[in-house]
C-alpha cells in the first residue's frame, strides 16, 4: 500500500486539495441552502410538486438529470474518501441529499424533525433572517 501511495503522489495530492476545496464549499453554501428552504416544506405529509414541472418541464428534466449526476459523483468520491484523503461522510451525505429516490421526503421529514437538527437549521435560518421551518407532525 505505501508502494502504491509513493507511486501515485501527484493523484493523492490533487485529491486531498479537491477534498478540502468540496469541504469549505459545502460549509460555505450550508447557510445559503438552509435559507433557500420555505419555511413550510416540511409541514406536507407528502412532497408539492414544485410549478416547474408543469410550466417546464424539458427544463426540469434537465435539471433533474443534472442533479442527479452530481449525486452520483458525489456520492462515489465519497465513498473512495472513505479510503483516500477527505471528508467522505460529508460528501456522501451531500450525494444523497442531490439524489431523487422513493422515500426521500420521509426521510428528509424524520431527520429535520429531530430536535437537535432542528434547533441548528433554524438557528441558521435565524442568521440569514428568515422564519423558522414548520414541521407538522403526523
Amino acid at each position: 500500500m505505501l508502494g502504491w501511495a509513493s507511486e501515485h503522489h501527484t493523484l493523492l495530492t490533487w485529491l486531498g486539495v479537491v477534498s478540502f476545496f468540496v469541504f469549505v464549499f459545502s460549509l460555505a453554501s450550508l447557510p445559503w441552502l438552509v435559507s433557500r428552504i420555505p419555511e413550510d416544506y416540511f409541514s406536507h405529509q407528502e412532497r408539492t410538486p414544485t410549478r416547474w414541472k408543469k410550466q417546464h418541464p424539458v427544463i426540469r428534466l434537465l435539471l433533474l438529470i443534472g442533479k442527479n449526476l452530481l449525486g452520483v459523483v458525489l456520492l462515489c468520491g465519497g465513498i473512495l474518501m472513505l479510503v483516500l484523503p477527505g471528508q467522505g461522510l460529508l460528501t456522501i451525505l451531500m450525494g444523497v441529499l442531490l439524489l431523487d429516490y422513493p422515500g426521500k421526503y420521509t426521510l428528509e421529514r424524520k431527520v429535520v424533525s429531530q430536535p437537535g437538527i432542528l434547533k441548528s437549521l433554524n438557528w441558521l435560518r435565524a442568521k440569514a433572517k428568515h422564519p423558522p421551518l414548520i414541521i407538522d407532525e403526523p
